[in-house]
């Protein structure tokens, strides 16, 4: 049946020339069989094959409790009506992502901006995942997407990390980006291909003051190393050139001795000669003898000072070689010492670093504590704090109200209170121009005036002086005698009392004005006159 379908087409085109044609092969297959074919034709035309780069999402009716059935590779039978299918691309995604300021472990913000390479994942879950929430989205809105799940999971892992850790471990770093990134865009049917980290900064400078710092410890390192090998080296060619003086001051020292042993050896072979010379002559042997004895005295002399040179010379050598060896114990001292320091220095190192650690323990622990009792405790009082702040505005608010009326009161009450001062004085000031007016342009007169017009006030005061004295009576037992100025004792006593009350004159005097003579004025004692 399959070859007589395939070699349909053969026999419609052999039809003209005298073969079968489409006529023809219907009344051959007959109608059944034509109906067969063409439900064929449409099956194989609804048949989908998936490239390897791309999923095949069939949804619609697919059985089960599945929403969409992915394929990826091979091909499936896309039923009319009941499914439908999509494809989504593999093809990788290159997305930026340009962190700032995000907050590292000691509370350091930093940079870290870095390149993420993703793509749809082909595991059968994660393509389910991708079938479900990104089927029909373009490219820039799933990396828009990702780009925020990836925002959020690298600070998260930032917050995790100190700036020495996120900086130097890099492999570390790269693995906690990879693992908590992959496993948020997994849930959205993604995977991470690749995460390339470009440079790391922080807006304070610390990573670039780790990095002098660490180039200065190098270039510390590498003096000292410098230093220690010239040390050895100059202490070897010191070694050297010591060796080399002593021995070639043994030498010397050998060619001196050697030379004078042969001048000590001639000088007696002459002497010898000599004496054999004049040994037959008989007036000379006394002369002779003589001259023998100086040249041994003179040989002698000779003699005990090159053994004193020489053994001041072996003497310098030796104290020269001590002195070398001396140093050479001190540089070994030295050196011993100085690695010593630096074992203890090493040694120190390690229990500040081991102390800063317990120390990081420590403060983590501090903190997680601090962070429960804010959950728990400090989180309660902020809100009553808040209630209590929020009550205390409302009451100032009140009371301040309340102060606002009772001002505005006590100023309306002040202002009409000067207003009828103002007006009083208006009135007063219209009154003492007509009073000017009045006295005719002298000015002495209208002193006087206005204080008649104020001496019943006056008199009232003076009055008030002694109204408070409680006399139920008085009784004057008066002789009649006269005094020395003619007035009796209840003349003198009523005269006393008037004198203790203040004078209306020396009132006005003080106000600086002169009343006129016809109110009066107190006689003075005369007694005090004299």
């Amino acid at each position: 049946m399959m070859n007589l379908i395939s070699n349909l087409p053969l026999l419609a085109q052999s039809g003209g020339g005298g073969g079968w044609g489409w006529g023809e092969i219907a009344i051959f297959i007959g109608i059944p069989g034509a109906i067969l074919i063409s439900i064929l034709f449409y099956l194989v035309n609804r048949y989908r094959r998936c490239p390897s780069n791309r999923i095949l999402v069939v949804y619609g009716k697919t059985g089960g409790t599945a929403t969409a059935r992915c394929i990826h590779g091979g091909g499936a039978l896309v039923y009319p009506i009941i499914q439908d299918y999509m494809y989504m691309s593999l093809e990788p995604m290159t997305i930026e992502i340009d962190l700032t300021s995000a907050l590292s472990k000691k509370n350091i913000r930093v940079n870290v901006p870095s390149t993420f390479t993703i793509a749809i994942a082909t595991d059968p879950n994660i393509m389910q995942n991708a079938a479900e929430r990104m089927l029909g989205l373009a490219e820039r809105d799933i990396a828009a997407q990702a780009r925020d799940v990836i925002l959020g999971q690298m600070r998260l892992v930032i917050a995790t990390l100190t700036i020495e850790e996120i900086n130097q471990d890099r492999e570390k770093f790269l693995d906690l980006v990879n693992k908590f990134c992959d496993a948020e865009l997994n849930k959205l049917g993604l995977g991470v291909i690749n995460v390339n980290i470009r440079d790391i900064t922080d807006e304070s400078g610390y990573i670039e003051a780790l990095g002098k710092k660490a180039a200065a410890e190098a270039i510390n390192q590498a003096k000292i190393e410098v230093a220690e090998a010239e040390r050895s080296g100059q202490i070897g060619e010191a070694s050297a050139h010591r060796e080399r003086d002593v021995q070639v001051a043994t030498q010397h020292a050998h060619a001196e001795a050697g030379r004078k042993q042969a001048e000590r050896d001639q000088r007696v072979a002459v002497a010898k000669l000599e004496a054999e010379g004049v040994r037959g002559e008989a007036e000379a042997r006394r002369e002779q003898e003589v001259a023998v004895a100086e040249q041994a005295a003179l040989t002698a002399e000779g003699r005990k000072q090159a053994e004193m040179a020489q053994r001041v010379k072996v003497a310098t050598l030796e104290a020269e070689a001590i002195k070398g060896e001396n140093e050479s114990k001190a540089a070994i001292a030295a050196y011993e010492a100085t690695l010593d320091e630096r074992q203890a220095e090493a040694k120190r190192r390690g229990e500040v670093a081991l102390a800063e650690a317990q120390r990081d323990v420590l403060i983590a622990e501090k903190e997680r504590e601090m962070a429960r009792l804010e959950k728990e405790v400090i989180t309660q009082e902020m809100i009553e704090r808040q209630q209590i702040e929020i009550a205390a505005d409302a009451e100032a608010e009140r009371i301040r109200r309340i102060a606002q009326g009772e001002a505005d009161g006590v100023l309306a009450k002040y202002k009409a209170e000067a207003e009828g001062v103002k007006a009083v004085l208006d009135a007063k000031a219209i009154g003492y121009t007509n009073l000017m007016k009045a006295a005719g342009g002298n000015m002495n007169l209208v002193p006087t005036l206005l204080m008649v017009e104020k001496m019943p006030e006056l008199v009232r005061e003076q009055v008030k002086a002694i109204q408070n004295l409680k006399i139920d009576k008085v009784t004057v037992w008066d002789s009649g005698a006269s005094g020395a100025d003619g007035n009796g004792s209840t003349a003198n006593f009523l005269r006393g009392l008037i004198g203790s009350l203040p004078q209306i004159h020396e009132l006005a005097e003080q106000a600086g004005v002169e009343l006129p003579g016809v109110l009066g004025k107190v006689k003075e004692d005369k007694q005090k006159d004299a």
